[in-house]
């Protein structure tokens, strides 16, 4: 069965192989949640697959809506310049293709509660260790 929609979990990328590893536990995250939708994890650099390879995996099983999900905090020069620029060049690469850029982790609806709720969960006072 061809998937219906696409999401690439795009990151920064680095030297240090074991720094992808969280990457890849948050696209298994993904892909349990909705099997019917494909998820790839991309690397801006240092790291493969590249956002371009990425979004050609997708392409190559048939998945014609593709939304990135930029891995970043917030929307500093390598979403605003350097993903802006990618999506540029893959809607022209792959013209029969829909890409949305999703927000920044920061911005999506629930993160930053998830991420207070879990921080005081393992503060001292909570006792959790």
């Amino acid at each position: 069965m061809t998937p219906r929609r696409g999401i690439i979990l795009f990151a920064h990328g680095s030297r240090d192989p074991l720094w992808a590893a969280p990457l890849e536990r948050l696209a298994e995250t993904v892909r349990a949640r909705d099997p019917d939708t494909a998820v790839e994890p991309a690397f801006l650099e240092l790291m493969q697959p590249s956002l371009p390879a990425a979004i050609a995996a997708l392409v190559a099983q048939g998945v014609a809506d593709i939304a990135i999900l930029p891995v970043f905090w917030a929307a500093g020069a390598h979403v605003t310049r350097d993903l802006a620029r990618l999506l540029d060049e893959a809607r022209a690469a792959h013209p029969g293709v829909r890409f949305a850029a999703l927000p920044v982790l920061s911005e999506l609806p629930g993160v930053p509660d998830a991420i207070a709720a879990a921080a005081l969960k393992r503060t001292p006072s909570s006792g959790a260790a």
